[in-house]
């Protein structure tokens, strides 16, 4: 009997292991850092403005919703990660784009 429980505890737990692997996003993870990291510095270099800073992080706490929202259940499945992938895939673009651009003045004459 002990041996009986013994084992199914031991189950239990190597199942609960598991469902807490399956919910790990590091690649997920370090991007959002790595993006993050650069709308800083796009700031720092005056790449962005405020308006063009607030909007790309508002994007990357979408992205966060949206991988919270994919953990809640234990498992982030390989739907939820492309999902998160095309949208990280977009906001790199956008961080890009607004960084690299030059900003536009208004001239009066």
């Amino acid at each position: 009997m002990k041996k009986m429980l013994f084992a199914i505890s031991g189950m239990m737990l190597l199942m609960a292991g598991v469902a807490v692997a399956q919910a790990e996003t590091p690649r997920i993870d370090q991007r959002q850092a790595n993006q993050e990291r650069q709308i800083d510095q796009g700031i720092a270099s005056g790449g962005l403005n405020e308006k063009e800073a607030a909007r790309l992080n508002k994007q990357q706490g979408h992205i966060d919703n949206m991988e919270n929202k994919a953990k809640a259940d234990g498992t982030v499945t390989k739907k939820e990660r492309a999902k998160i992938k095309h949208a990280q895939d977009r906001a790199s673009g956008h961080i890009t784009r607004e960084k690299h651009h030059r900003q536009q003045s208004v001239r009066y004459r």
